[in-house]
């Protein structure tokens, strides 16, 4: 892929993202103004071939995780979530703000595991109080809220394209093998934008004969799509095992089953940034820090070694949690109906 030459759109759709983020962290220009001359602690290619899928493996091994294995990396995601149903407007319902740490683990062909455990808590919109319940204004229902709480999220970054996650046996669906290359264009200000995402259809691990209130069916919808930026010259530095970045990340989902919808029309919408946090535990809020450490302590720290499943917060809720009793004339809530067409004058 050539420098691509930004137009005037597309370069201010670049600034108003970048205005809605934080910049990217100062310790990567650091790193790389006091990179280490001679032979790299870790081997991986630092030159630019969006052609190499071995390039590829290493440059997204090096920003989902750190590729010394002695290093966990900490990132950070913040943003909201919105209610979408038809008939009308969408709806702000909760913040989102959570963290992960991911270790890596070299494999002897030279891939790379990443081992990862996630959290994320949501947050009172007007108070930014993290909650445990929740009124839900589709239904006037208070509800108690369930964080995301993934332990583990593995996966294995190779120079092929990664299989869609199993979650549990449930998704079946396998891709031949082909190079792992990714969608990497050229950004202002020494800047390099990687577009990554997924959209999968999958049975439903919370069938709706036993999840009466929470299963939003029979399948689920779900996708989930990022952007990268980065610095050139981090990317290029053979010293520099983590590549620090901002970022946005973007996810469709079903009703999440606490909301208890049911198969109401309508899906959740998350909208959030995130970044690399070089100082871990300091560098994230405080009360983010002190409700996972209440949940349990690992949430504090990566996973040491490679263990599963990876399954998503869908089902983890099915394995963790029980379905509600159903309350006497219970119906999920319907949408508004469709507003009256706009009169239009004939001509006379």
């Amino acid at each position: 892929m050539d420098d691509q030459t930004f137009s005037r759109r597309e370069s201010m759709g670049f600034a108003a993202l970048m205005a809605g983020m934080v910049a990217v962290p100062a310790t990567a220009s650091a790193a790389t103004k006091k990179a280490p001359k001679g032979k790299p602690s870790v081997d991986f290619i630092s030159k630019i071939d969006f052609k190499d899928p071995k390039w590829t493996r290493d440059t997204y091994a090096r920003i989902d995780g750190d590729i010394d294995t002695t290093k966990e990396k900490c990132g950070w995601i913040k943003g909201k979530a919105y209610g979408v149903r038809p008939n009308e407007k969408v709806r702000p319902l909760f913040g989102v703000d959570g963290f992960s740490f991911v270790r890596t683990k070299r494999l002897e062909d030279g891939s790379f595991r990443r081992m990862l455990r996630e959290i994320v808590f949501y947050r009172d919109l007007e108070t930014g109080k993290i909650i445990d319940n929740w009124n839900n204004p589709y239904t006037g229902e208070t509800v108690k809220v369930v964080p995301i709480a993934n332990d583990p999220f593995n996966f294995t970054i190779s120079e092929f394209v990664p299989q869609p996650p199993s979650y549990g046996g449930l998704q079946t669906e396998k891709r031949a093998p082909e190079p792992f290359l990714q969608d990497w264009e050229y950004g202002p200000n020494g800047t390099m934008i990687l577009h990554t995402g997924i959209d999968m259809q999958y049975p439903n691990a919370l069938q709706p004969d036993k999840w009466v209130r929470e299963s939003s069916g029979v399948m689920n919808r779900v996708s989930e799509h990022f952007i990268y930026v980065v610095q050139k010259e981090d990317v290029e530095n053979p010293h520099l095992t983590h590549i620090p970045h901002i970022g946005a990340w973007s996810r469709i989902t079903p009703w999440l089953p606490w909301m208890m919808m049911g198969q109401a029309e309508g899906h959740v919408s998350y909208f959030t940034h995130f970044q690399t946090i070089p100082d871990g535990i300091k560098g994230l809020p405080a009360d983010l820090v002190a409700a996972a450490r209440a949940m349990d302590e690992k949430w504090l720290h990566s996973p040491t070694e490679d263990y599963g499943p990876s399954l998503s917060s869908l089902e983890n809720y099915a394995r963790e949690q029980k379905p509600t009793p159903l309350p006497a004339g219970w119906a999920p809530p319907k949408p508004p109906a469709p507003a009256a067409p706009f009169p239009v004058k004939k001509p006379e």
